[in-house]
């Protein structure tokens, strides 16, 4: 007879670091949803929401972390999607259906009326889960897409990546790429330590601030240069920090902000100079960005949510973002 999985509320210092061994095991992992980065934004976002991190387990063995954040009977991760691109539970691969099922009866039991959660990618392990499960836990289930994502898979080398581009991209790249290096002494300078990213952030916020209007508003949002600071110190110390600076004659004129995590480049946030428009010096920053994460033999450069033409000028291809609600079902 098989013994039935347990549920547990354990605290963030309880579980941190059993919780960051269990994420290396389940594939694509989620900046958003490592216990580093959660800590973060809960000490900037959660108010007075009440946290709760769920663990399953099968006797001592860890199989599932599902940390949410709670107003009264409705609940959702831990986490805003305008600040956290993709959000999911940690769950060890095969047992999906098994933690999926005990978590959710848990949360009916324990009154939860409303679960509301944003940010799940297509292949989410988690989705169908819970999709399949919510009825038998006595939710109803809606699904919504929220945001498309492209993202591109690296090859082995730059010419090979070169190759998958539309025959129009890649001579685009290549005329601009020339441009360039026409316009002076050009280098990508590449960050990932917190004392190397600090004294460049108020850079990245002028280039956000000049470069787009919406990236102005973000960071006008209160707390939120705060929270970027702490952020990007917070994962320097993690070692999933990689902040990129394009200069052109030792001038900063481009930066592109990147989660380091698993062998994917999450592009966080970015920014660059509008009056050096005629170098693309936004676009060539990423190109530049992509052929060193195929030269340190990274595998994927995720471009996040947006659908941005420069996205797919870079060869990203879509990956769809749901929503899931569930809600109780009258008894």
């Amino acid at each position: 007879m098989t013994t039935p999985l347990t549920v547990h509320d354990e605290s963030m210092d309880q579980i941190c670091t059993e919780w960051a061994g269990l994420l290396e095991q389940c594939g694509e992992q989620i900046p958003f949803a490592t216990p580093a980065w959660q800590q973060l934004w809960l000490a900037h976002f959660q108010n007075d929401k009440q946290l709760n991190i769920y663990t399953i387990r099968d006797g001592e063995r860890l199989i599932a972390v599902a940390p949410t954040l709670r107003s009264g009977a409705a609940a959702e991760f831990v986490g805003h999607y305008s600040i956290c691109d993709y959000l999911d539970f940690t769950i060890t691969p095969g047992f999906e259906r098994e933690a999926i099922m005990t978590i959710l009866r848990h949360l009916a039991d324990d009154g939860v009326t409303s679960l509301d959660l944003r940010g799940l990618r297509e292949d989410s392990p988690t989705l169908p889960a819970l999709l399949d499960l919510a009825a038998d836990a006595g939710f109803a289930a809606t699904k919504e897409d929220e945001a498309l994502s492209p993202r591109v898979r690296l090859p082995e080398t730059w010419d090979d990546y070169l190759g998958t581009l539309s025959k129009k991209d890649r001579h685009e790249m290549r005329r601009k790429m020339r441009r360039l290096e026409s316009a002076g002494d050009i280098e990508m300078k590449i960050l990932t330590t917190a004392d190397e990213a600090a004294p460049l952030l108020d850079t990245l916020f002028h280039l956000m601030r000049i470069s787009n209007h919406h990236k102005e508003e973000f960071l006008d949002r209160p707390g939120m240069m705060d929270f970027f600071r702490k952020m990007t110190a917070g994962m320097a110390d993690a070692g999933m920090l990689r902040l990129y600076s394009l200069t052109i004659d030792g001038q900063h004129v481009a930066m592109v902000h990147n989660l380091d995590v698993g062998g994917t480049l999450y592009m966080y946030n970015s920014g660059y100079d509008p009056a050096l428009s005629h170098y693309a010096v936004g676009l060539m920053s990423k190109a530049l960005l992509i052929r060193d994460a195929i030269e340190s033999g990274r595998t994927c450069v995720d471009f996040m949510r947006g659908d941005e033409g420069y996205k797919y000028d870079l060869g990203g291809k879509d990956r769809q973002v749901y929503r899931v609600q569930l809600t109780k079902k009258p008894s």
